[in-house]
């Protein structure tokens, strides 16, 4: 297990956006050690914004972030690495690194400046690879490799970091249906194992099966924020994204969103 269950990770009263453009306010909530959260809205409800601003990418226009009790604005680069790892949305490689190489870089806020990776940080590499099953694929150039495997080693890049939390923006996106479920299936046993995780979505099925709690965001601002069965009522899914749906019981623990036609045919 990753640690004691205990708060990693807490928002309060965050504003965000782009210099003097406000794209969301009011957010606040807080993440225990081995909870996953989903973020859910519509496009341009600023969902990638508000995580690139709790990873310390964006400076926040108001409010709060701390991880692990430390104002996240306080931290060193390498001190907030060591907590919070990141997995993007689209991730095109330029250059042909070996899998190794591409999660070795995962280790850059433990390694000095001049330094070369060591063997704890190999052994590190090859500790997310294996975890996820790609061991296989350790010599492989990235640009050579799927969709869903080079989202695969993104997420064991952000494993090889031993932090605490791992953000992941929307890590289904434009994937097909196997490797969506490989990716999500991965997801699952990293919080199994008691991962702190955060990821956007599109997919209301999504935060159902593979989340805690879910946060949903309606033009800029929080529509709800609790555990997923209650926050992800059919209501409150219509009012986010503007049409009918009914959630259907597939069995006692699971449910999926599809669209209510109704008498709208």
């Amino acid at each position: 297990m990753y640690g004691a269950r205990c708060s990693v990770l807490e928002v309060r009263g965050l504003s965000y956006g782009f210099g003097a453009r406000r794209v969301g306010s009011d957010v606040t909530f807080a993440l225990a050690s081995g909870q996953t959260l989903a973020i859910l809205g519509a496009n341009g409800a600023g969902k990638t914004t508000l995580l690139r601003t709790v990873l310390g990418l964006l400076p926040p226009l108001g409010g709060s972030i701390a991880v692990g009790g430390t104002p996240i604005a306080s931290l060193t680069p390498a001190a907030r690495a060591s907590q919070i790892a990141y997995v993007p949305q689209h991730h095109v490689p330029a250059y042909a690194f070996s899998v190794t190489d591409a999660v070795l870089m995962g280790r850059a806020g433990h390694v000095g400046t001049f330094a070369r990776p060591g063997r704890v940080d190999r052994d590190a590499a090859a500790d997310a690879l294996a975890t996820l099953g790609i061991a296989m694929l350790a010599s492989r150039p990235v640009t050579e490799l799927s969709g869903g495997e080079r989202q695969l080693v993104m997420i064991a890049r952000a494993l090889a970091q031993r932090a605490s939390i791992i953000v992941l923006d929307e890590p289904t996106a434009s994937l097909d249906f196997g490797n969506r479920v490989r990716v999500l299936r991965e997801l699952d046993r990293l919080r199994a194992r008691g991962m702190t995780l955060l990821f956007s979505t599109h997919e209301p099925d999504q935060a159902l099966a593979h989340a805690d709690r879910a946060l949903l965001l309606a033009d800029g601002r929080p529509l709800a924020l609790d555990a997923v069965g209650r926050a992800l009522t059919a209501e409150n899914i219509e009012r986010l994204y503007g049409t009918p749906v009914r959630l259907v019981a597939l069995d006692a623990r699971r449910y999926a969103c599809v669209p209510d036609e109704g008498d709208g045919r």
